[in-house]
This record gives structure tokens, sequence and C-alpha cells, in this order.
């Protein structure tokens, strides 16, 4: 990883250093992502299992997974898995469940009743990566908040072939409908629909730099009626460590979202460049160990450690950043958290690693990147229901604010405004003379 004296940057030179993996932004992928799309509008399945055919090399006869199929599937997992499962179902309903809104119903004044109501979206598609790292975790990650929440289809879909142990979580996080497609054509699939899939009324789930184009692209479309969770795309994570931080646990959390893809990026911030050093001789000798050294390699490459003069600047500094993960490994990791503005999700002390987050803790893994976390939530339990005012006046409630409107309406001269107040003010007084 590339090491550079924060203070010693100057304007330019400091925002070149938080910028994302070039591999982020290819000026070509907004035009390959608009073509798959519009492949998928025009040809629906036949598109799918094309596509499938040239980017997963699978060939797949029926893109809806069968009732015996996912009894097959579901049947193949070991119980130590399921077991695990389970867990980490467990810890993410109870977080989940907290969540749950509670109505507001108020007089802001008498006669004049407000309200904020909550309903679940009807129809839910949940993108889960696949591929070389199957994500079982992000199965729970949306299917349960979806299934908490209320939202009556559940629509998973998931690059072919579809990991055994996804389908076992999808089942026990109750998805109604299990589809093999993957990438942007899977997006505009679950935008659009297909012969086989009908089309959802919002789509969540992270993805790599296509599934997230297509998301954006789809959502902007005036073809279809349909939004996302967020802009989650290829994972993030930026330590924060002072000298007494342990090496070999910060090279491990660099790594384990280095591994995620080659457009994955990491970044170390820390006022100890004797710690820096150390951390990258561990993250020389961890990454011997890996299997997807080389994934994890490509990632690196474009990673790097910022030292800066003490901890408040650290995180001044990771809040221009913005990361999706945010691991503060300090001897007061809590002070530091004071300054801390913009961030997906933050792990706390030297026993938090990023992965727990990532799979059974209970918070929710999908998290906004690419700096988003300055201006987006990461994904709760509201992300799966929209929300809406009631308001009812009575008689005396109108007279008392209707003069308000009035004046307001006529200062903004929109006089149909007012009439609709003035009509009923007449019609009141009418009623009260009688």
């Amino acid at each position: 990883m590339e090491l550079l004296n924060w203070n010693q940057l100057d304007g330019a030179a400091q925002k070149a250093a938080l910028t994302r993996s070039p591999l982020v932004g290819d000026q070509q992928l907004e035009v390959t992502v608009s073509e798959i799309i519009d492949t998928v509008i025009a040809n629906g399945d036949s598109a799918l299992r094309d596509y499938a055919a040239k980017f997963d090399k699978a060939q797949i006869d029926k893109i809806k997974l069968s009732a015996a199929e996912i009894d097959d599937a579901c049947a193949r997992v070991n119980d130590e898995l399921k077991a695990a499962i389970q867990q980490a179902m467990q810890n993410i309903t109870a977080f989940h469940e907290a969540q749950k809104p509670t109505p507001i119903a108020l007089d802001t004044q008498p006669g004049i009743r407000c309200e904020l109501r909550s309903e679940a979206i009807e129809a839910v598609g949940l993108y889960i990566p696949g591929g070389s790292a199957p994500l079982i975790s992000t199965v729970m990650m949306l299917a349960l908040p979806a299934k908490i929440a209320g939202c009556e289809r559940r629509v998973l879909i998931s690059p072919p072939p579809i990991d055994d142990a996804i389908v076992y979580a999808a089942v026990e996080c109750g998805v109604n409908e299990i589809y093999q497609a993957g990438g942007a054509q899977a997006v505009a699939a679950l935008a659009f629909g297909t012969e086989t899939i009908k089309p959802v009324d919002k789509i969540f789930g992270p993805g790599n730099r296509f599934v997230t184009e297509a998301k954006r692209q789809v959502s902007q479309d005036s073809r279809a009626c349909v939004s996302i969770d967020m802009p989650a795309g290829p994972s993030e994570v930026l330590v924060i460590a002072d000298k007494d931080a342990s090496p070999a646990f910060i090279a491990a959390d660099l790594l384990s979202q280095a591994e995620h893809g080659p457009d994955s990026q990491v970044m170390l911030v820390s006022d100890s460049e004797t710690l820096a050093a150390q951390v990258e001789v561990e993250l020389d000798k961890q990454l011997a160990q890996l299997p997807r050294a080389e994934i994890a390699t490509q990632a690196l490459s474009c990673s790097r450690t910022l030292l800066v003069d003490d901890m408040r600047q650290a995180a001044a500094v990771s809040n221009l950043y913005g990361p999706e993960h945010l691991i503060i490994q300090t001897a007061e990791p809590r002070e530091v958290l004071k300054y801390v503005r913009a961030a997906g999700s933050v792990f706390l002390g030297r026993f938090t690693p990023e992965s727990v987050g990532d799979y059974a803790s209970g918070t929710n893994h999908v998290l906004p990147t690419y700096g988003y976390s300055r201006t987006v939530s990461s994904l709760s339990l509201a992300d799966f229901s929209r929300r809406f005012t009631v308001q009812e006046l009575s008689a005396t409630g109108l007279q008392n604010l209707g003069q308000a409107v009035m004046i307001l309406a006529a200062a903004e001269q929109l006089d149909a405004h007012k009439n609709a107040v003035a009509l009923r003010l007449q019609a009141i007084a009418a009623e009260t003379a009688q």
C-alpha cells in the first residue's frame, strides 16, 4: 500500500489520495450497462439465458428455481453451516425487530390532527452477489428486514449456479421467489420484468460496478417505476489505528475487504509510521496464505496508508473519505467516535473485526460506498417501507387555521389554493348561521 503523509500533501494531492479505484467510473461502463438493459427489455428470458452463458458460463433452462430444486439444495447444506445461519438470523432479526416504527398521531392545535404512518413496500427485489464469493450473509441482511417489514413479494435473484446455502438461507428468511440471473441483466429483469419475472417496486443489494450502474440507470429510467436502496458497489474499509494497535489485526481487516474484488479499496489512517511499516509486513505474510491472494493484491494496488498528526485528524480524514466500513482500533475508540460524521458502519476496539458486522452481530451490512455515507444511511427496516402523512381538520380547526393558509396562498399568488379554504369557511359560516 502506498504510504502518504497527509500534512505534506496540498489540497489537490489530498483529494487524489482519497479517490476510489480507477476500475470504478470506467467511461464505457454506462454504455455497456445501457445496452444490457435494452437487450433484457427487448428479449426477456432469452437475454437472461444468453448473458448467463456469456458472463457466468452457465446454461440455464428454467430461470425460476422449482420447489424440488429448492428442497434438494437445502438438503445438501451441512448442519454446521445451517446452525451458523440460524445464529446470525437470530441477531439480525432482534436488531431489525427493534426498528419497527411507532405511528405518530397528535393535535398540532385544537381541531387539527396530524399523523405519520408507515406501510410496507409490496414487491422487493433482493440482488445477491454470487460467482466466486456467494454472499450467503446478504440474503439474511435483505430478506429478514423485508419479512419483518411485511413486504408481500420477496424476490431473490443471484448469478447461476446459485449456491445451495444461498437457497437455504432464502427459504429460512421467507423469500417467496428465487431466480437465476446476475449482473446488470438481473437488475434489468427486476426493474422491467421478463416472461418469467414480474417487475418489483424496489431493488436492494450490493454488487460490482455493473450492478451499481444498472441500479442507477433503472431508477432514473422513465420506462420503469422502480427505486433502489442506495449506491452500494465494490467493498471498502478504512481503519483508524494508533501506535498501540495490533498490526496483525489491522492487516487481517484490510485483507478481509481487499479479497472481495479487484475494485475494492482499503485505507489505513494512523499517527504512527512504525505501525504502518509493521502492517505492511503483516499484509505480505497474511496475503501469502489467502486463496484469493491475486484479487486482494489488485485491490491493494489502489489502496493507501495516510499518516496524520493525531486521532482527531484521523477522524477528519475519514469523514472526507466517507468509508463504507470504519474500524477504529485505538486505545480509546469511543473518544475517536465522537468526531465521526460519515461512515456506513463503525467497528470499535481491537476485538470488533468488520467480519462480525458482515455476518452475525445483528447490524446490516448493506452500506453506501463511494463516499455516499456522507449523505446516505446504512440499510435499515425503514428502507422496506414508505412513510406517508395524514391530516384531519374539524370545522373549528379550519376556522382557526384558515386565515393563515389564505394569507400564505395569496402571498404565493396561488388563488385556487386560497379559494379551497375560503369556500369551506363560507360553508361553515352558513351552517353555523342556520
